[in-house]
């Protein structure tokens, strides 16, 4: 009672038994261990500050208002002063207060124990940049202690980075390790058909239960972390890759993420397309649980053609902006990349012919100076759908409508390409 405002304050009710008092704690920042820490300190007992404990014991001083009015150097201060000489100037030791910190809300926010640790470390970090000469070879010597933090802290020390000025390739590559560490299937590489075991009998590739408005708390977390993530993510083009975007474009549709990320995602693609490859664009169609019940071929298919036809449309509008701006664009490469594409997904008996059409009309006809690649699609979609049709004897009443579709596309010059 000498040292704690807070006890001296109570009046104490006799227990039960009477031999003695009763005294409940709620909500007692750092638990009993903590507590016990403290009656060590109180009895005069040596006790000693770590970074483990320093944050607890910070926040539990302030819970008993052991300040100077009861006792010359009473805890607060100790605890203040230790955080503020020892652990703020060690980088190591300012990560594992932090990390202390996720149980002790609202008392290590109200204190400014986390404000002053994401500042320390943004401070160090971003000093370090800025007197890097090698950037490729050092930049990321902070990337793996930031990774391990939560994603509230780390989005409080990334914005804190960016407001220091530090270089967006840099804060860029710090949240592309930051997404690997934290969403398990980020690297995954899918190469056409192929990658999602394609046979005579293996025509879907679904995710269900994705769309549920029950989704359990590590979905949740996921989708916290890419939608923070993507918000976090430089607005500049060098900050970030072409492929980087796709691979969190597939995390935010596997965790059900808001119609507005997934669409500021593609749209971030579409201005980058031109650095794409046709792999990268090979977004498998996830569904859930009412899709999956659907009979149409066109509900099965194995790709999302719909979000690369988004993505196509949303390059052409960023390309005439840029041509208002006299700024060339790379149309021809992504023709390229559009029909190496088309090649991919033209193998899928279950993509109809529409869909096919449109999106290979996607770009203006002087976008192609060779047309072979499209016309390697066209033959590829015309084997896999005839065998397809004649397999389930589906082929009859379908030759016009199919045939005419691809005359129209057949309509654009040939240059090199023998028939």
């Amino acid at each position: 009672m000498s040292k704690c405002g807070y006890i001296a304050r109570l009046e104490l009710q006799p227990s039960i038994s009477n031999l003695g008092y009763d005294l409940k704690l709620e909500n007692f920042p750092g638990g009993s261990e903590t507590f016990e820490i403290i009656l060590k300190f109180c009895y005069g007992l040596p006790i000693a500050f770590n970074p483990n404990n320093i944050a607890p014991l910070r926040c539990a001083s302030e819970f008993l208002d052991m300040s100077e009015e009861y006792e010359d150097g009473n805890l607060i201060s100790k605890t203040e002063a230790f955080l503020t000489l020892v652990i703020l100037s060690s980088w190591k030791e300012t990560i594992t207060v932090l990390k202390s910190c996720k149980n002790l809300s609202p008392w290590a926010e109200n204190l400014q124990i986390v404000r002053r640790c994401c500042d320390s470390i943004a401070w160090k970090a971003s000093r370090e940049n800025s007197t890097t000469e090698d950037i490729a070879n050092r930049q990321g010597w902070w990337f793996d202690d930031v990774a391990t933090l939560g994603i509230d802290h780390f989005m409080r020390i990334i914005t804190t980075i960016k407001v220091k000025g530090t270089k967006p390739e840099i804060i860029g590559k710090c949240i592309m390790h930051y997404a690997k560490k934290w969403l398990p299937g980020m690297d995954v590489e899918l190469e056409g058909l192929r990658g999602y075991g394609y046979g005579k009998h293996e025509l879907q590739f679904s995710i269900l239960n994705a769309g549920k408005e029950e989704v359990s708390v590590g979905q949740k977390e996921q989708r916290t972390i890419i939608e923070n993530l993507v918000n976090l993510l430089p607005h500049q083009d060098e900050g970030v890759s072409c492929k980087f975007f796709l691979q969190m474009l597939k995390m935010a549709m596997v965790y059900n993420a808001s119609p507005a990320l997934i669409s500021e995602l593609e749209k971030r693609v579409g201005m980058m397309l031109e650095d794409a490859n046709a792999n990268d664009l090979l977004i498998p169609n996830y569904k859930n649980e009412d899709h999956a019940k659907l009979n149409s071929p066109e509900h099965n298919t194995m790709h999302n053609i719909d979000v690369v036809q988004r993505i196509m449309d949303y390059f052409l509008m960023h390309e005439q902006q840029q041509q208002q701006k006299q700024q060339n664009m790379g149309k021809t490469n992504v023709s390229k990349i559009l029909d190496n594409y088309l090649a991919e997904v033209a193998r899928d008996p279950n993509l109809s012919i529409t869909k096919f059409q449109v999106l290979a009309e996607s770009l203006p006809e002087n976008a192609r100076t060779c047309h072979d690649g499209l016309y390697r699609a066209i033959d590829t979609y015309l084997k896999v759908t005839y065998q397809f049709f004649t397999l389930f004897h589906y082929f009859e009443g379908k030759e016009k409508q199919i045939f005419q579709n691809i005359n129209s596309l057949l309509s654009f010059s040939v240059t090199s390409v023998t028939i």
